[in-house]
């Protein structure tokens, strides 16, 4: 039975006394506050606060979300079940709170005024922690780099300590992504007609208009566009140097699909390195699944099901996370914490690790060959250990952003505009005559890496400025190439972000290009793939190769070229382990 309970609580801040009315509804034994906490500028949050009835003071965990407070109510309960009060606010903005929403521009105060407030309430124990992923995993570090009083931990799931880098990978940009992602979290003005067929709303130019395209101004957009290079409109959305400042024990997950993946890694490996204390960097863990945004936790992703080893409570691994660092419960802290876990793909087990990545062996290379005819699956690249032992004739393909390789290959089912992260068969884009393909004869014997490969290549253009895109795939004995890992890198950004140089028509040049982390083993009788093109949309914008970036309004076929000759053997480094 439900019963209404209004109260009023006088709650001390940091300057004065604040009044804040709360509404309270009891389910079972959780009773449930709706308050409105003021923020510095006086614009008030909504805030849902949980507690079993039986709690009068206990360790606050907080998560603070774009995406309706509502929607934690589930996980919210489970954590107040266990012993916590368990907070859940919308953002400034959002749902039930005032103000305006500008993404990410005022997590860093709102999360240190909120962290505040509940620090000082007679019944937190001076405990808090966060929880949440993407968006809200950042409001996390947002909030910690900001130094509020009795955070203790944090629990980041796929998410960025610096937003340039997860939106940006080797100068071009998540535009499916950013721009959808946009359209919906953007406010829509009165009378303004939402665009819908997003397979021609992707192919606009230029990128500096794209909100137009949508609809209606959205200036937040624009500038993300637009400042293609890591100046300083991105300042108050990198946290790099000031994350390692913080004592804090963090729990990092990701998946290797997702892609906040090299960021979350990254986070990691910063923090396990380089955090400002020996506890802090002793008490750092990643969790390495094999999922995408949308799937963590979960078996099935994309086209491939990686069994019930892959699913992962992870609620489950918060809480415990929490009675380690909350509670510090003797039982929990008692047990070993590996600082990774990570999840073995074609094995489908998990695995433990001191570090990421596993290995700090030197990388085992496998080199590009052909006879100048690369172009399809049906091609005649391919890729071993052995070096070019003399010189071989360059692969060419025309890169026409008109028609832009897709990230994912187009079906019935699946149009251009619902490309996916996750394991999809490749076959239909590896027939396209753009598509440089090397393959390996079937294995002899397992093939298995952890860590973050890197194509190096030796390449040119006709034009300023062309798109390399890697994919690293597996082909299955029927014929199944499912990508594991893919990468790419913009001519014009090859040797800085800062300082992108339009390319030498031409000029041959050294290209890296980083394809994320990855663990994987591929079984006997399985082959390696590696697919070069100039496009993975709409993923990733489409370099119009004019050197004109957002503003061009006019794009060129490129003709891009691989080599591999002895002085110039373009190869991929895999981190490779024992089987």
């Amino acid at each position: 039975m439900k019963k209404s309970v209004h109260s009023v609580f006088v709650c001390l801040s940091v300057a004065s006394c604040w009044l804040v009315a709360s509404n309270s509804i009891l389910e079972a034994d959780v009773l449930v506050q709706t308050i409105r906490i003021p923020m510095r500028d006086g614009i008030l949050l909504s805030t849902d606060i949980y507690r079993e009835q039986s709690v009068d003071k206990a360790a606050v965990v907080l998560m603070r979300t774009p995406y309706d407070k509502n929607r934690a109510k589930a996980t919210a309960e489970r954590f107040a079940a266990a012993g916590y009060i368990a907070v859940v606010q919308d953002c400034r903005g959002k749902f039930e709170s005032e103000g305006a929403f500008v993404p990410y521009n005022n997590e860093g105060q709102d999360g240190f005024d909120t962290i505040e407030w509940l620090y000082r309430q007679t019944w937190c124990s001076g405990r808090i922690g966060m929880w949440g992923s993407s968006y809200v995993g950042a409001t996390q570090w947002q909030a910690a780099v900001e130094g509020p009083p009795g955070l203790v931990t944090i629990t980041p799931t796929a998410t960025f300590s610096s937003f340039y880098r997860n939106l940006y990978q080797g100068g071009a940009v998540r535009l499916a992504l950013i721009t959808r992602w946009a359209s919906g979290n953007s406010t829509i003005p009165v009378g303004a007609v939402a665009a819908n067929d997003w397979d021609q709303m992707l192919m606009h130019l230029p990128l500096s208009e794209f909100d137009q395209r949508i609809g209606w101004p959205i200036p937040w957009l624009t500038g993300m566009l637009t400042h293609t290079r890591p100046d300083g409109y991105w300042t108050r959305l990198d946290m790099t140097r000031q994350i390692t400042e913080l004592d804090l024990p963090i729990q990092h997950v990701v998946g290797y699909y997702d892609f906040f993946s090299r960021e979350s890694v990254g986070n990691f490996v910063r923090m396990q390195h380089n955090a400002v204390s020996d506890e802090a960097r002793q008490n750092q863990q990643l969790i390495l699944g094999p999922w995408d945004h949308g799937t963590i936790g979960k078996s099935l992703v994309g086209e491939l099901d990686f069994g019930q080893n892959a699913i992962w409570d992870s609620a489950g691994a918060t809480l415990e996370w929490f009675d380690r660092f909350l509670k510090q419960d003797p039982a929990v802290r008692a047990r070993p914490l590996p600082p990774v876990r990570y999840f073995l793909m074609g094995a489908n087990e998990w695995r433990e690790s001191s570090t990421w990545p596993p290995c700090d062996d030197a990388p085992v290379s496998f080199f590009l060959h052909s006879d100048g005819k690369a172009n399809t699956r049906s091609g005649d690249g391919r890729i071993d250990r052995s070096a070019p032992a003399t010189d071989e004739p360059m692969d060419v393909f025309k890169a026409d952003p008109s028609d832009p390789v897709p990230a994912s290959p187009v079906t019935s089912q699946r149009p251009l505009n619902a490309a996916v992260w996750g394991p999809a068969d490749q076959q239909i884009t590896q027939d396209r005559s753009d598509v440089l393909v090397y393959t390996s004869e079937p294995l002899t014997e397992p093939l298995t890496f952890a860590g973050n490969p890197v194509a190096e290549l030796f390449v040119s253009a006709d034009t300023p400025d062309a798109d390399w895109v890697v994919k690293l795939t597996e082909v299955y004995p029927d014929g199944r190439a499912i990508n594991l890992a893919v990468g790419i890198q913009r001519g014009s950004f090859r040797d800085s972000e800062l300082n992108p140089l339009p390319l030498v028509p031409g000029e041959v040049t050294r290209i890296r290009v980083d394809l994320g982390p990855v663990a994987a083993q591929l079984k006997t009788g399985h082959r390696l793939r590696v697919d070069i093109c100039g496009a993975c949309f709409p993923l990733y914008d489409r370099n119009t190769n004019t050197g004109e970036g957002p503003f061009g309004k006019t794009s060129r076929i490129s003709s891009e070229t691989v080599r591999h000759t002895v002085a110039m053997p373009s190869r991929i480094l895999l981190p490779c382990l024992a089987p």
